[in-house]
């Protein structure tokens, strides 16, 4: 899986790695997600940066999409008016401006010269985490400005991929899933960027020494150590 990822993006001239999955802070370990992450950016070098979505001060969406009044997300209105953060003029997002101190802009300044992204996270209940939830639910000013707004699609040359970590449920369905909205963003998708690595199919798998040989498994088969 790791092999065919490193042989596409070694066409690309700058990648934008964006890792989702968390640990307590004073924990020295690094999430399985993560760690995938990590491990590509070491084959492809410098083309790559990785940016850490749990540890930006990232505002929740404020549901502009869904206000009484009509779709309010991302018109020009919204445009944040920094250009150090926001040097292209592309960042629009209420909640940017709403909260003082949101960093969304260091993720968007860093996507809009990229011409690939690979998104990183943890199946938890079924779902993609909820600092990568959060994080697209920001993005959806990208969506929302070609879909609704009738404005070009600033993500059409721009491929991207989902990897996904996780114990005993539902990774597939969360890569077809987020695969699935990625394209509604506008991005290009790619096969050989989306894949899942799950330790069981068995759900109702919840032993103390499951958990412990996924990390050994984890470990021999896509890190190959």
């Amino acid at each position: 899986m790791i092999a065919k990822t490193i042989d596409y993006l070694q066409k690309k001239k700058k990648i934008l790695f964006l890792t989702t999955s968390n640990r307590w802070q004073g924990d020295k370990e690094i999430p399985k997600s993560t760690r995938i992450a990590l491990a590509l950016k070491q084959k492809l070098g410098q083309k790559v940066t990785h940016i850490d979505i749990p540890v930006l001060n990232i505002a929740p969406c404020e549901g502009n999409v869904s206000r009484g009044a009509g779709n309010n997300c991302g018109p020009l209105a919204a445009r944040l008016l920094d250009k150090q953060k926001n040097p292209t003029g592309h960042h629009r997002c209420w909640a940017s401006i709403n909260n003082k101190h949101d960093e969304l802009w260091k993720v968007s300044k860093e996507l809009f010269q990229s011409d690939g992204v690979v998104f990183f996270g943890s199946v938890r209940w079924g779902q993609m985490n909820s600092f990568y939830q959060k994080l697209i639910e920001r993005l959806t000013w990208l969506e929302n400005r070609h879909h609704t707004l009738g404005e070009k699609n600033l993500l059409k040359n721009i491929d991207v991929g989902v990897i996904v970590t996780g114990q005993n449920w539902n990774g597939e369905e969360v890569v077809k899933t987020q695969k699935k909205v990625l394209s509604y963003f506008g991005f290009r998708v790619v096969n050989e960027l989306c894949w899942n690595w799950q330790f069981t199919k068995d759900a109702q798998d919840e032993s103390m020494n499951s958990y412990k040989l996924a990390a050994k498994k984890f470990e021999k088969e896509v890190l190959g150590r």
